[in-house]
C-alpha cells in the first residue's frame, strides 16, 4: 500500500517481510471455533487433511455436525458420564465440556499421535481430572478393550463421530458397540450416539448391516440442528441412535 501511495516504505517493513517469506511451511496450525456462548475452542490441527499416516489430525465435517447437535441436546450430556470414541483432535469434547456439563468426560483414540495432540488440546482448553467435569484423555483399541474396562468407565453417554469410513475396522466397532451395551446394568442403558459422513454409501450400508448382525438396532435421528460452526455442508450427513 505504501508503495501503491509513491511513499518509501520502513526498513523495518522490509524486514518483517522477509522473515515471513523465509519461514518454512507448517504443517500445523491453531483453528478457533466460536460457541455460541462467545466463548471459543481453540485447537492444533494439522494443515493436510491426511498427514502421519491417519485422518485424525484434523476436524472433520461430522465432528463438527455432532458438536452442533450437542449445543441443541445438551439434557444428554447434563450430569452424566460421556465416552467418546475416536475422538480426534477434540473439538466435539471440548464443545460438551465447555457448554454441556457433563459429570465427567473420557476422550479416547488409539493413534499414539493423535493421542499426543489431543492431550495438547485439552490441556490447552484448560480441561483436566481436577476440573469440572472432571476429564480423562484415554488410550482405547477397539480390538482389544475388555467389558470389565467398560464397566471401570461407567459410561452413560457415548458418542463418535466420523468413525465409520474404513471397511476393515466396521467388524472392531461394532464388537466394541455390543460389548458397551451388553455390559451395561439393566437400570443405566447409554445413550450411544454415532454420527457420520457417508463418503462411501456401501461402507455405511454394511457398517448398519453388521450392527443388525450382532442384534444391535438403531434409528436415525432426524430434526433441523443449529448452524453454529462454518463448514462444507453439502456432504451427507446422519445421526444414528444405538439400541438393543
Amino acid at each position: 500500500q505504501q508503495e501503491a501511495a509513491g511513499s518509501d516504505p520502513l526498513d523495518e517493513l522490509y524486514d518483517a517481510l522477509t522473515e515471513v517469506v523465509a519461514v518454512a511451511e507448517t504443517t500445523e496450525c491453531y483453528k478457533s471455533y466460536l460457541l455460541p456462548s462467545g466463548d471459543a475452542v481453540s485447537l492444533m490441527e494439522n494443515v493436510a487433511l491426511i498427514s502421519e499416516g491417519t485422518t485424525g489430525l484434523v476436524t472433520w465435517e461430522a465432528a463438527l455436525y455432532l458438536a452442533e447437535w450437542a449445543l441443541d441436546h445438551r439434557q444428554t450430556f447434563t450430569g452424566r458420564k460421556v465416552l467418546e470414541l475416536g475422538s480426534g483432535v477434540g473439538l466435539t469434547g471440548v464443545t460438551v465440556c465447555r457448554s454441556c456439563s457433563p459429570s465427567r468426560y473420557v476422550f479416547s483414540d488409539c493413534h499414539p499421535r493423535v493421542l499426543q495432540k489431543l492431550r495438547d488440546n485439552v490441556q490447552l482448553s484448560g480441561l483436566t481430572e481436577r476440573t469440572s467435569p472432571s476429564v480423562s484423555v484415554e488410550e482405547l483399541d477397539w480390538t482389544d478393550v475388555t467389558e470389565e474396562r467398560l464397566k471401570e468407565i461407567g459410561a452413560d453417554t457415548v458418542i463418535a463421530a466420523d468413525v465409520v469410513y474404513d471397511p476393515d475396522i466396521i467388524g472392531s466397532l461394532v464388537q466394541l458397540l455390543s460389548k458397551i451395551l451388553r455390559c451395561s446394568s439393566a437400570e443405566v442403558v447409554p445413550e450411544i450416539v454415532i454420527c457420520s459422513t457417508i463418503r462411501n454409501p456401501e461402507t455405511y450400508s454394511n457398517f448398519k448391516q453388521q450392527l443388525e448382525n450382532a442384534g444391535i438396532s438403531h434409528h436415525v435421528i432426524s430434526g433441523p440442528v443449529s448452524k453454529v460452526f462454518p463448514y462444507d455442508r453439502v456432504s451427507a450427513i446422519e445421526m444414528i441412535k444405538l439400541y438393543m
